[in-house]
């Protein structure tokens, strides 16, 4: 019985982040990482107080060719391509191809008057708010059911 208790089984890594589980499927996958969907752009988002800003990873990418953003109505879409370099590998862990996200904007976002900068891997999209947006608190009346 002690015996069956030393059996080992063989360790599969578990990443501390249980997105990077699923994201490592298609590399197990024997058909390949092609055969499953463009990978999403991983982002972070916060607001400034007359700005929303949207920060992108990207490493590795050429944003004067590889890079797109673009805005229509309230929604903004980045688009990126990472080329693989036709060198022998031994192991890549590295992603190709095209990497995508859609995001809706907030309502009072200035899409005109939106920019976007690249540096160190990151691309930063600085979306600009319509003061004329802002509403003044208020407090609001509770009346009774009576009449209502």
């Amino acid at each position: 019985m002690a015996e069956s208790a030393r059996k080992s089984t063989p360790s599969i890594p578990f990443p501390a982040d249980l997105g990077d589980l699923f994201d490592s499927f298609p590399s197990i996958l024997p058909w390949g990482r092609s055969a499953v969907a463009a990978h999403p752009i991983r982002v972070e988002e916060h607001f400034e107080p007359d700005a929303f800003v949207l920060r992108a990873e990207l490493p590795g990418v050429d944003p004067a060719h590889d890079v797109e953003v673009s805005v229509s109505g309230d929604v903004l879409t980045l688009r990126a391509e990472r080329t693989e370099e036709k060198k022998e590998k031994h192991h890549s862990e590295f992603r190709y191809g095209s990497f995508s996200r859609t995001l809706r904007l907030p309502p009072d976002a200035k899409a005109a008057e939106i920019t976007a900068s690249y540096d160190a891997g990151i691309l930063t999209v600085h979306v600009p708010l319509s003061r004329a947006a802002e509403k003044a608190a208020r407090t609001i009346e509770v009346t009774t059911g009576k009449g209502a």
